[in-house]
């Protein structure tokens, strides 16, 4: 019997005033002025549902709190659902993957 599948990879775009936070910054060194900033998660949620819980403050990510702007499915979407070990991994690539392309990111 195929198992259902149900984490998810997630995009969260930042406002640029992230940058003035000392700690998202120093996580940066290859940032490149002018590209978008994002924060990278997974959840056993549907990404929509986890973002309004970041954003109403619960088991919320300050950066997401604070400065979230919107979803970004257009760089996650292709990836979900997946199983927990694929979410996880894939997290940590594609906010590599962000970051390599110059992007700020922050990462779960």
């Amino acid at each position: 019997m195929a198992r259902a599948y149900h984490h998810h990879v997630y995009v969260v775009e930042l406002s640029a005033d992230v940058l003035y936070e000392n700690r998202f910054k120093k996580a940066n060194p290859g940032y490149v002025t002018g590209k978008p900033c994002f924060y990278v998660g997974m959840t056993g949620l549907h990404p929509d549902l986890r973002f309004d819980k970041h954003k109403a403050g619960i088991q919320s990510n300050r950066y997401v709190f604070e400065f979230g702007l919107r979803l970004r499915p257009d760089l996650y979407q292709h990836f979900n659902p997946m199983p927990y070990r694929g979410a996880a991994e894939m997290e940590v690539e594609l906010a590599i993957a962000l970051r390599e392309a110059g992007n700020g990111v922050w990462q779960a």
